[in-house]
């Protein structure tokens, strides 16, 4: 196993809960990997590999893989989980690798990388081998609008100044040409609502908030929080709870692109 270090992120997350109580992240992940359809012997950089669950599979596989994230508490649970693979911590938007890869895989982690999406596209470009594949799902446009729309409501009742929420959802259209632009071919993008359960989240959309959201929370008064949080679930239930418990109104973004 090696562990590099190289610009963390200014994510902070809370890798235990992701493990935990949102593993549907990791979980709707395997039909991205039998898209990605890894073979024995190719090298594949995981873009976004958060807590290396599906670095791992793809390892399983007979690959050589190396999972980068940018935040250290993802990486360091990678490192105990999965001893014999190798994690990096890393900027998606500069980047570099010693030698080319076959394949860069990434799962629900490039909305994360809206600062400059381009500069994302081109790294990854310069980390394949010529016709290498880029396959990766992301949120699209309109992922989660109910629980968004709940919380710019619940910070504006409260005179919080509206939040500058941290993800990139394209259309489908903005990223095909982001991608042709940066040197790929698009042989494949799929665009479709995949309401998901919250199973594990017994306080809804506030548990959702406090854990992709949750920087948002820290230009909040300490004792405005709970309240706050209660009225975003109180303003995202008519939407989003329904009898058999709460649902995340994700919308993704799924592609299969070859360096050209």
């Amino acid at each position: 196993m090696a562990l590099r270090y190289d610009t963390p992120s200014l994510m902070r997350w809370n890798a235990r809960a992701y493990d935990s109580s949102f593993g549907y992240v990791s979980a709707h992940g395997e039909p991205l990997i039998d898209l990605l359809d890894p073979r024995p012997g190719e090298r594949i950089f995981d873009l976004g590999c958060g807590t290396g669950v599906l670095t791992a599979d793809i390892a399983a596989r007979g690959t050589t893989v190396l999972g980068m994230d940018g935040s250290a508490a993802m990486i360091e649970v990678a490192v105990a989980h999965h001893p014999g693979l190798d994690f990096m911590i890393g900027d998606g938007a500069n980047f570099r690798v010693g030698e080319p890869y076959d394949a860069v895989f990434s799962n629900a982690a490039l909305h994360w990388m809206g600062r400059d999406p381009d500069a994302v596209i081109h790294c990854v470009r310069t980390a394949l081998t010529p016709g290498g594949r880029f396959v990766a799902e992301m949120g699209g446009a309109g992922n989660c609008a109910a629980l968004t729309s709940a919380m710019l409501t619940a910070w504006r009742e409260y005179g919080l100044p509206e939040p500058e929420l941290p993800w990139y959802f394209p259309s489908p259209a903005e990223y095909a040409l982001r991608l042709e632009k940066g040197g790929f071919t698009v042989r494949l993008l799929e665009y479709f609502d995949r309401p998901t359960p919250l199973d594990e989240c017994p306080n809804g959309a506030a548990d959702w908030v406090r854990m992709f959201a949750g920087s948002l929370l820290d230009g909040v008064p300490p004792a405005t929080v709970e309240p706050l949080l209660r009225r975003v679930n109180e303003l995202a239930a008519p939407a989003l709870r329904r009898e058999s418990g709460w649902v995340a109104d994700y919308v993704r973004l799924r592609f299969a692109a070859v360096r050209a």
